[in-house]
């Protein structure tokens, strides 16, 4: 029984080459949308969402990230033309859960519109960082907001990767 949702969740794979061209403001829309149905820690909705569409601040947020990785030059965004940095209030106990499930939505309605996408790490690790609150303040969001990671959004430049099999004993039944 295979449902439009059920072909997403399986067919959705990381992209890691995109084509320079923007995504549509409408699908970006959509996918934010998605985004907020996100399911939270007692319907707090810690998490925001922050899109940068900005070249320059994504290459500052790149050499950062790259940084971060161990990995100076390289870009860690594969030149996608959008990021969405997924943060949550780090005062709610449920805020990396809820921001994972925020990431989660945003990647699986990406792929219900064939726009391509990625979570790339190191968020929390980024805006930890002197650098990351300087962001947080240019942003208008206070200090206790954590990241949980960037999505990565845009047109996938070549195929998506063949999907890796799945482990066994993946699930068990008690």
């Amino acid at each position: 029984m295979m449902n439009e949702t059920l072909r997403v969740l399986k067919e959705r794979r990381s992209i890691r080459k995109y084509k320079a061209e923007q995504i549509k403001d409408e699908e970006l829309d959509a996918i934010l949308e998605a985004g907020t149905w996100a399911p939270t820690g007692k319907g707090q909705q810690s998490p925001v969402m922050v899109v940068v569409q900005d070249a320059e601040t994504i290459a500052y947020m790149s050499r950062l990230n790259a940084q971060i990785q161990g990995k100076p030059g390289t870009d860690p965004f594969y030149g996608a033309p959008t990021v969405v940095v997924v943060l949550a209030d780090g005062e709610n106990p449920n805020w990396f859960a809820d921001g994972s499930l925020v990431m989660g939505n945003l990647m699986n309605a990406a792929q219900s519109i064939d726009v391509g996408s990625c979570w790339i790490n190191r968020a929390k690790e980024l805006f930890d960082m002197p650098e990351g609150k300087e962001l947080l303040k240019k942003w208008g969001l206070e200090e206790k907001y954590r990241g949980v990671g960037n999505c990565i959004l845009g047109y996938a430049d070549g195929h998506a990767p063949a999907p890796k099999p799945r482990k066994a004993g993946y699930i068990r039944r008690v």
